[in-house]
């Protein structure tokens, strides 16, 4: 089964590429496009002991609640643009609540969440990317804030450690490969994960990959003074990649994930679109 749903998140700021390249892939796929915008609302504070701090403070949060609604008006008319030229089927999703709930329930409901990429000082952002990741059951497709290409899918770089998160992460990356010009397996540092690979790391996805009509090409990189995300980066510099594939990995810590050194990395630092799943 191929991509037929996909749901776009939108915030305050200005989409960038995002929202350009998701109107690509649904017209590409023959996918219906979903633009979402959550509107985060505090809790409303009563007034307090004096009788009129509370009273203020619930004044402003309901001035900051009706500018994020004002910008996700300008958010609509940008979604609604975007799948004009393209006679695109879509639709305008807009709730109020706490967005690391509401985006992985959106995008339970998806075969593909398209996101922007969380500004490195952006600890909110950076938690919607984490919830998205873990808790929604979908690939999320990061989209950086410039230099994306107007395509994806054409060079593709796998990052692959043979793990069920790089498997998983590849499988729903296949839909957006069909037809690539070069896909290039990277196995970065394969002495780390002893009994992962077999006798030749990276042979066996590559045999995987060439029976789905993919041209596949396979780079061992031993490198243990970079890590795995460095050398991913690297790679995709070196290659023109305009998609790299990966698993998206964390750390259990009670009841909530928290982003791997990698993935963090990854989402931080990608100057390209980057496909995860977990």
């Amino acid at each position: 089964m191929g991509v037929k749903d996909i749901l776009v998140h939108l915030d305050g700021g200005p989409p960038g590429p995002r929202l350009a390249l998701a109107a690509d892939l649904a017209r590409r796929l023959g996918a219906h496009l979903a633009g979402l915008f959550v509107v985060e609302v505090p809790l409303p504070v009563l007034a307090g002991a004096d009788g009129g701090g509370g009273l203020a403070l619930a004044a402003l949060i309901e001035q900051l609640r009706e500018a994020e609604i004002a910008k996700a008006a300008l958010r609509k008319a940008e979604f609604e643009a975007a799948l004009a030229p393209f006679g695109l089927a879509g639709e305008w999703r807009q709730e109020e609540g706490a967005a690391l709930g509401i985006l992985p329930r959106h995008a339970r409901h998806a075969d593909l969440l398209v996101l922007g990429q969380p500004e490195s000082e952006d600890g909110a952002a950076m938690a919607r990317v984490e919830a998205a990741l873990f808790a929604s059951g979908r690939p999320l497709l990061m989209v950086p804030h410039a230099g994306a290409p107007a395509r994806i899918g054409r060079r593709v770089l796998v990052g692959w450690n043979a793990s069920r998160e790089a498997a998983r992460a590849l499988h729903d990356a296949l839909p957006l490969m069909a037809g690539a010009e070069a896909v290039t397996v990277l196995v970065a540092n394969p002495e780390a994960t002893p009994g992962a690979h077999g006798d030749q790391p990276g042979a066996d996805i590559a045999r995987h990959l060439a029976r789905h009509g993919l041209a596949v090409t396979v780079q061992v990189v031993a490198s243990p003074e970079l890590g795995a995300g460095e050398l991913l980066l690297n790679a995709a510099a070196d290659l023109g990649a305009d998609l790299l594939v990966m698993g998206g990995y964390g750390h259990s810590r009670l009841r909530e994930w928290i982003l791997g050194g990698a993935t963090r990395t990854l989402l931080r630092e990608a100057t390209l679109p980057v496909l995860m799943s977990h």
